[in-house]
């Protein structure tokens, strides 16, 4: 789990977000908002790729909003069976709040180091 959480306002720039991102060298940022919301580097790639200017555009415009989310108690093999079931690559993690989130690269990671 990559903590602490890096978060970003929904009235920011999704150029913003790369940038953000990128200095971070992560692909998802959670948006503060309810209900619960992340900005993914797909996202980005998306709104780019369809033309869109996005030094103007704001993460509210293309955020993924009432995500999914995990408790800090499942096992990793429940956080990639959620992943798999509902075809996403970050799962924030909450307890109460935000305390982290999960990424498809630190499931892989873990698993891969458990032992059979």
């Amino acid at each position: 789990m990559s903590s602490p959480l890096e978060t970003i306002s929904k009235d920011a720039t999704v150029m913003d977000a790369a940038q953000r991102m990128r200095d971070e060298d992560i692909s998802a940022l959670v948006v503060l908002t309810t209900p619960r919301a992340i900005i993914s580097s797909t996202d980005v790639l998306e709104a780019v790729a369809q033309g869109r200017n996005v030094s103007e555009l704001q993460v509210t415009d293309v955020m993924t909003s009432d995500v999914e989310t995990a408790t800090p108690d499942l096992y990793m093999e429940e956080v990639a069976a959620m992943m798999t079931t509902y075809g996403i690559k970050h799962l924030p993690v909450v307890d109460g709040d935000y305390v982290g989130m999960v990424s498809s690269t630190d499931v892989t990671a873990h698993l891969s180091e458990s032992p059979r």
